[in-house]
């Protein structure tokens, strides 16, 4: 491991120390700062000519500046020769802007993946796509992980029999995950009819599938950001029955009025990982933070001895671990 080198922005120190210590390697020296107009500056304060770089940088809020952040590193470092970089973007900004879905309007995640490639990333890994498509935005290799097997892990660790679970996709694009859930917690699926009215207003009214009344409902997600469809969903289930409401989801977006939704909706229990750090004023009773470190320090020390990230994702048990 000799010839690695890590690096991180600010977006995300905590997470980034975490797999550092994973990986057993000092963290990259760099300075990272703004000049006084806002702009983003950054030096290399150690040599990474012929290294094999690694740059771990949710970019989460705010999104534009630790955007730039990320290109202006990969900049610095291709500058100075390193042999190969790779983005580490646990949260990739723009994702749900994917497509064109109205007249005028970007495909933003494309634009995106266009700058990482422009600013000389030679690969990136993501967690958790918004869309599984967006993979194929990019000329470069993109390997993309998984939170749900350590989700699971957790929720497993709360004792529920199957017999007990009902596994709750909240709207028809989550169908393939929760079916995924249903594989590692057995129980039933049920899959919640959602239509949305704007960016931030959602109905959700039927359900199919179950059943529902007596049972633990598990409802998984990709992100919460204004928390509007999970907490809806989260009442749609209440309605008909479940004992219980328990949340997860991989990226706590948690913008706008997130938190007061989930303070306010029936829900139990909510499990976030840390691809985006928690705030202190979203740090309620409620929600319990998981730690993704292991899976980015497994596909980072992959990535660097050119082994298979799809062979460590295959054998990426229940527990979250590697076999």
């Amino acid at each position: 491991m000799s010839s690695i080198k890590i690096f991180s922005g600010s977006s995300n120190r905590p997470l980034f120390e975490k797999v550092c210590e994973h990986l057993e390697l000092t963290p990259g020296q760099m300075t990272v700062e703004k000049f006084p107009d806002g702009e983003s500056f950054c030096r290399i304060e150690e040599d990474v000519r012929g290294k094999d770089v690694f740059i771990v940088q949710p970019t989460c809020r705010p999104v534009n500046d630790t955007l730039m952040e990320l290109l202006v590193i990969i900049d610095s470092i291709r500058r100075a020769s390193a042999a190969r970089i790779t983005a580490v973007v646990p949260y990739f900004g723009y994702a749900r802007q994917d497509r064109k879905d109205e007249g005028r309007v970007p495909i933003s995640a494309k634009l995106c993946a266009n700058l990482l490639e422009c600013a000389g990333a030679n690969r990136v890994v993501a967690v958790d796509l918004h869309s599984a498509q967006i993979q194929g935005f990019f000329d470069i290799p993109l390997d993309h992980l998984s939170a749900s097997p350590i989700l699971d892990s957790y929720i497993l660790e709360l004792g529920y029999s199957p017999e007990e679970v009902v596994v709750v996709s909240p709207d028809a694009g989550s169908i393939k995950r929760a079916t995924k859930h249903v594989t590692t917690l057995g129980g039933n699926l049920a899959i919640i009819d959602k239509r949305r009215h704007s960016g931030s207003e959602v109905e959700q009214a039927h359900i199919i599938g179950g059943p529902i009344e007596g049972r633990v409902a598990f409802l998984f997600d990709d992100m919460i950001s204004t928390g509007g469809s999970i907490c809806g969903a989260a009442r749609v289930v209440k309605n008909k029955g479940a004992k219980k409401v328990i949340v997860a989801a991989t990226h706590g977006v948690l913008c706008g009025p997130a938190i007061e939704r989930l303070v306010e909706a029936p829900i139990d229990q909510v499990f976030l990982t840390d691809t985006i750090p928690l705030l202190p004023e979203h740090r309620i009773e409620k929600i319990k933070v998981v730690s993704v470190a292991r899976v980015l320090a497994d596909a980072i020390k992959c990535i660097h001895e050119n082994r298979s990230i799809s062979q460590m994702l295959s054998r990426m048990g229940s527990t979250g671990q590697y076999f």
